[in-house]
């Protein structure tokens, strides 16, 4: 045992570059294999099928060393826990197995209720060597009210699930007790459970095979790197003072908000400024400031390096404000459920800003926040279920590439719920699962088309809520490309209209969901003729558009 440990003492180890990749690369691997594991053991279709959680590890610091590739948005909830346990908790008496849960967008547990995040300490020979962390998006919380956070669920600020492995039983039994599918939410919590366990047995065979320290001296390296990468990226941007102002509409609010995006480029740091932000509303599109740096740091990755790593290296040059108490840095009791709904159309706002002066590196605007959302009592089971799904519509059109077409964008990712898998899981029908011709926005390259998907509720009552932006002001378009459709919902024949995107539906009665399309980028006369060809045969756009809008001559 001696031996070992000399030979993984800082002394008698060199920290070359190889054995910095390779250790960078291993965190990387753990948190990504934390992601598969709550995947393939999770309960419930939101995080099973749509894949709606994410992971990463922190240093004894609180920084963030690794996060997986899965929802970007998530990044604000992961640092929200970090940091308020460092703060509020004496650290020394956080002992092996010890859990902290949490949600609570203002204390530090998440940036909405329904994102759940456990966060587990990681000790080697007896020392605090890490922490690791992840989060599920939970179906549950339904059928509330949005004028203030009190209404979306309940708020957990970050406390101890487990005290040394031992499960806090009335501390479970608080949370399921205000859950409206505890069956579901308990299974799913033995998900993240196991990804947290399994994270912590990867970081001490880490540190077995290379010393906790050299692995902590190679985490801190990852960093510097990371940021020495990302203000290389941020210096390929000309120096200067970039705006951007675009209009926000949402049908859980009736005013159209006015928001404006100022960017100053300084060298390798970028400063993001969202200044007369409006005032934060009685409506759950209000966001955090986590959440806004979390969609930040999405919008800036994507244009000066996707390829850098995702950890606290990065955020480094990276400055963002907006003012408290604004839908974009909200304050107590503001609700917060939908808030990429705004979040957005803000990297859309950032990427349009930066657009006269990287356009190769800018995509067009995209489709916005769209949820549609069924519940009620399984007639099979006689239990309550949550059907719930954040629909995908048209990605805007690049620089040299048409949009992608029904797709996750910008800040959620979250993947596609399989017919199979919510018509065996929930009492519903899928009627029609198709692309929308003519959506995408025209351009030189044409914005991603969206997609309709439509329901039919089976046998029970159904409480709905269906909607999201862009249903007034559509994403728009770049350099002379047109802007795509619209969001919608479509009801059945006797189905009331729909108040803030809340509804019934009676048996045999459907809703259809339609988000909005990409914006196109480019003149649509320049469109390549081969193009347009294509999209006609492939019934992605109609005659009548190739003609009046393409310019093709039949």
């Amino acid at each position: 045992m001696a031996n070992l440990e000399a030979a993984s003492s800082p002394e008698a180890r060199t920290l070359d570059p190889i054995t910095v990749e390779v250790i960078g690369s291993a965190l990387t691997t753990i948190v990504e294999e934390m992601g598969k594991a709550i995947i393939r053991s999770a309960y419930s279709t939101n995080i099973k099928e749509r894949q709606d959680c994410s992971t990463a590890l922190f240093d004894t610091e609180g920084r963030i060393i690794a996060q997986a590739e899965h929802i970007p948005v998530h990044l604000g909830s992961l640092l929200g826990i970090a940091e308020h346990v460092f703060k509020h908790h004496d650290l020394s008496t956080v002992r092996p197995g010890d859990v902290f849960v949490g949600n609570d967008a203002y204390t530090g547990g998440g940036t909405h209720l329904n994102d759940i995040v456990f966060l587990e300490p990681v000790f080697h020979g007896g020392e605090l060597a890490a922490w690791v962390t992840n989060l599920a998006h939970h179906s549950d919380f339904v059928d509330r009210g949005h004028a203030h956070i009190f209404q979306e669920g309940l708020r957990i600020p970050p406390v101890r699930l487990y005290r040394e492995g031992v499960l806090q039983d009335d501390v479970m039994q608080l949370i399921l007790l205000n859950c409206q599918v505890p069956r579901e939410r308990i299974n799913d919590f033995r998900a993240q459970m196991a990804a947290n366990r399994l994270g912590v047995l990867r970081y001490q065979a880490l540190c077995d095979k290379y010393g906790r320290e050299i692995v902590a001296r190679a985490a801190e390296q990852v960093l510097d790197y990371t940021e020495r990468r990302t203000r290389a990226g941020i210096a390929t941007i000309p120096d200067g003072v970039y705006e951007f102002r675009h209009d926000f509409d949402s049908n859980l609010i009736g005013e159209i908000l006015d928001l404006k995006v100022k960017i100053e480029v300084k060298g390798d740091e970028i400063f993001i400024d969202f200044p007369d932000a409006p005032p934060q509303v009685r409506a759950g599109i209000n966001m955090v400031y986590t959440a806004l740096l979390a969609t930040v740091y999405f919008a800036v990755k994507a244009l000066v390096d996707p390829d850098v790593p995702a950890n606290a290296g990065f955020h480094r040059p990276i400055h963002v404000t907006a003012p408290l108490g604004s839908v974009l840095n909200s304050t107590p009791p503001a609700a917060v459920y939908s808030r990429t709904d705004i979040g957005q159309r803000l990297v859309d706002m950032i990427f349009a800003a930066l657009a006269p002066v990287i356009p190769a590196r800018i995509a067009a605007a995209s489709t916005g926040g769209t949820l549609l959302t069924t519940s009620g009592i399984h007639p099979r089971t006689g239990r309550f279920y949550v059907y719930n799904e954040m629909h995908g519509g048209g990605m805007g059109a690049r620089a040299d590439k048409d949009g992608l077409d029904g797709v996750q964008v910008n800040t959620t990712n979250t993947a596609n719920l399989p017919i199979e898998a919510l018509e065996t899981e929930h009492p519903v029908m899928v009627e029609c699962y198709e692309l929308v011709q003519d959506s995408g926005g025209p351009g030189e390259f044409r914005g991603g088309m969206t997609m309709r998907r439509r329901v039919r509720v089976l046998d029970h009552v159904a409480t709905i809520s269906a909607g999201g932006t862009n249903s007034v002001v559509p994403p728009f378009g770049l350099f002379g490309g047109l802007p795509g459709t619209v969001a919608r919902v479509e009801l059945s024949e006797g189905v009331p209209p729909l108040h803030k995107r809340a509804g019934v539906l009676q048996p045999g009665q459907s809703v259809g969901m339609v988000a909005a399309a990409g914006g196109g980028y480019g003149d649509p006369k320049k469109r390549d003729r081969a193009r347009v060809l294509r999209d006609l045969k492939e019934e992605r756009i109609s005659v009548k558009a190739a003609v009046e809008i393409y310019g093709l001559d039949l």
